[in-house]
């Protein structure tokens, strides 16, 4: 059983209050920013000051290194002597298709996941988060789910982790769940997403429910889960350039938004999202009650809105890219104000801001190219600094020289990107790195005597 650490104050806030304070790290003193990533769960402990540490769940690559999947430490605290290095990695053994990752609410541990074994590595980042331990593998996650396969997205709620699943152990397609587990490791229940045949109470709007996940997000405020959709094992343990030639494996990807209630975890309704609906970003002010989320396959930024009625409703409100020449847009990034959309696409490697100043009508103004390919980004809750990766898929991944596989940091002036430092994951023998998330080890050192961080949002 893994420890739950002492947390100073508990008391839920109504509102969101991010607290501004000086972490005393390394022997000096950070400057008072807000540094916590805006894709983060509002129920999740939020860091204040410049971020220490970033933490790469990256994947094992044969004949690179020890070829395993790796947690990787980089230490991105600029005024540190190793900025912009890797300071620590542990290994997990094998390769599991490493993929996505998140803290518990209390941030004591990082959960990350691997898509084809199923697996689930719980990290301690408290004890030292300079210096992360593994501390617990769950390998029982299909048969504890009744089935479910590929753990995607973990997301944290109070005490407990929500995780979408892409598949299942039926016929590896795209029928799948949500499945929820304790912060300490223990199953809870297994939530399965609306069909056809089983619409579980949900009111289908369009021609689809087609049961498929990927990722998740929460407005507690309107008492809101949104789910959005993917593809199954069958196709994402695929050559990449062999599917696009399947005519029978490209009609297996979602085409569906989920609306549920966060309380009862039950769906509402299900929309019609054609084409592959990805990474789910939620403003985060007040009076934003609305969400994004772009489509893979057809290249469309899509709102999640509630309407005057106060019913949620989905509308495609922008083109990236040009979507016939299949860009891939992977993941999204929302600014703290609720007026940039980052979004990378994958073929290209380019990264794009949108203006969502007017949610309704999102407008590119600026695009930078960062590298052969491109998939996660993550930005600082000041909006100053932007880090991306490269690796989508071991399978996916581009061949030859333009299998690129870095680590980037930019700073963003308001007008441009410009780099900062890089880091070749193949050259350093590490993989491909795929999801980031920012560390601060003040945030564990001060929390006893002081609280510098707060739950941000209501207990569903």
């Amino acid at each position: 059983m893994l420890k739950r650490f002492h947390r100073s104050n508990d008391k839920p806030l109504k509102t969101v209050k991010l607290l501004m304070v000086l972490l005393a790290v390394g022997g000096f003193v950070s400057s008072p920013l807000m540094a916590d990533e805006t894709c983060a769960s509002p129920y999740m402990k939020k860091i204040t000051g410049q971020e220490d540490v970033l933490y790469v769940w990256t994947l094992g690559t044969e004949g690179v290194g020890d070829e395993q999947d790796k947690l990787v430490t980089v230490d991105v605290n600029p005024k540190s002597e190793r900025f912009g290095k890797v300071i620590h990695a542990v290994s997990v053994g094998g390769r599991n298709e490493a993929h996505h990752s998140d803290f518990t609410d209390d941030r004591q541990y990082l959960w990350a996941s691997g898509l084809d074994t199923s697996k689930i590595f719980v990290f301690d980042v408290k004890a030292d988060p300079l210096k992360p331990k593994l501390v617990k593998t769950i390998t029982d996650f299909v048969a504890r789910s009744g089935g479910v396969v590929g753990p995607h997205s973990l997301y944290a709620l109070p005490g407990r982790m929500l995780i979408t699943g892409l598949s299942n152990n039926k016929d590896h397609g795209g029928r799948t769940a949500m499945v929820e587990y304790t912060n300490e490791g223990e199953f809870v229940a297994t939530h399965w997403m609306p069909t056809d045949s089983d619409l579980r109470g949900a009111v289908k709007t369009g021609k689809y429910a087609d049961g498929y996940n990927y990722d998740v997000r929460a407005l507690p405020s309107k008492n809101l889960l949104v789910t959005s959709s993917f593809t199954g094992w069958n196709n994402y343990m695929m050559d990449f350039g062999k599917m696009l030639k399947d005519p029978e494996a490209m009609k297996h990807f979602g085409n569906t938004i989920v609306t549920w209630d966060l309380h009862t975890r039950k769906p509402k309704k299900v929309f019609d999202v054609p084409g592959a609906p990805l990474e789910i970003r939620c403003a985060l002010g007040d009076a934003h009650p609305y969400c994004f989320t772009s489509t893979a396959l057809t290249s469309k930024i899509w709102l999640i809105q509630e309407d005057a009625k106060g019913e949620w409703q989905a509308k495609d409100v922008a083109d990236i890219g040009d979507p016939k020449l299949i860009p891939l847009p992977v993941d999204l990034s929302i600014s703290s104000d609720d007026k940039l959309l980052w979004v990378n696409t994958f073929m290209d490697g380019n990264t794009h801001a949108f203006d969502i100043s007017h949610p309704e009508k999102p407008v590119e103004i600026y695009q930078k190219h960062i590298g052969a390919q491109l998939n996660m980004v993550s930005s600082s809750w000041d909006g100053k600094r932007l880090y991306f990766t490269s690796s989508l898929l071991a399978n996916w991944d581009k061949k030859g020289t333009d299998n690129e596989q870095f680590l980037k940091l930019y700073e963003w002036n308001g007008k441009e990107l410009k780099p900062v430092f890089s880091i070749d994951f193949t050259a350093e023998k590490l993989g491909r790195p795929h999801q980031m998330r920012f560390g601060a080890h003040a945030l564990y050192s001060g929390l006893a005597a002081s609280p510098q961080v707060e739950p941000l949002a209501k207990s569903p």
